[in-house]
């Protein structure tokens, strides 16, 4: 799982780069985004377990 939230991290840290540069609303910033829910939710997911 430790792996996992490093990934999380650095999606999060990708995403917010990706803000700066294009806006929030841009489609690379969404993709992101969504990206980083899927990796939130299937670490929730696991913790549930």
């Amino acid at each position: 799982m430790g792996n996992l939230l490093k990934e999380i991290e650095q999606c999060r840290k990708e995403m917010i780069k990706l803000s700066i540069i294009h806006g929030l609303t841009s489609d690379v910033v969404v993709q992101s985004s969504q990206r980083l829910d899927r990796l939130i939710n299937e670490y929730q997911k696991q913790s549930a377990s």
